[in-house]
């Protein structure tokens, strides 16, 4: 009996513990061009990591290494060494949910979808019931007959 109870404990706490965190490990900060003012604020954070995780240089053609190159460039003329720039270099916008996956910026993967979660938590109950059949069919073996021993 103590087995069966700390089985079923131990599988409760696994998925009460994983359940809640599936959404976190798909909480990935992803930036695409509708993020970004100007074509220089998006070359900047490409050229902070030239593996282009984000895929701001995913025009037609070839990679070239000029991200974003549909974004307005700033007039630098208007913009002197003395005074900065009117607009902060990153400019976060409220970007509505993409829904052409790679294509919309999203990267492919948002997060699990609910299909993904019962199979999950399918494989989850599956698991304890074959742990749980294992100990069963364990405690038969030593014990093969228990009702013949009262005759």
């Amino acid at each position: 009996m103590a087995i069966r109870i700390t089985l079923t404990g131990a599988a409760l706490a696994v998925l009460a513990t994983a359940g809640p965190l599936t959404g976190v490990a798909h909480a990935q900060g992803d930036l695409d061009c509708a993020d970004f003012r100007f074509q220089e604020d998006a070359q900047a954070e490409f050229d902070l990591d030239r593996s282009d995780p984000d895929r701001l240089d995913e025009d037609q053609g070839p990679d070239d290494g000029i991200a974003c190159e549909a974004l307005p460039r700033r007039d630098t003329a208007a913009v002197s060494v003395a005074t900065p720039p009117a607009t902060p270099l990153f400019t976060p916008l409220a970007t509505p949910l993409p829904t052409l996956g790679v294509q919309g910026g999203s990267g492919g993967s948002v997060g699990p979808a609910g299909f993904e979660r019962a199979i999950g938590v399918a494989l989850a109950v599956g698991g304890v019931g074959l742990a749980g059949a294992y100990v069963v069919r364990r405690r038969r073996a030593a014990n093969p007959h228990p009702h013949l021993k009262d005759r």
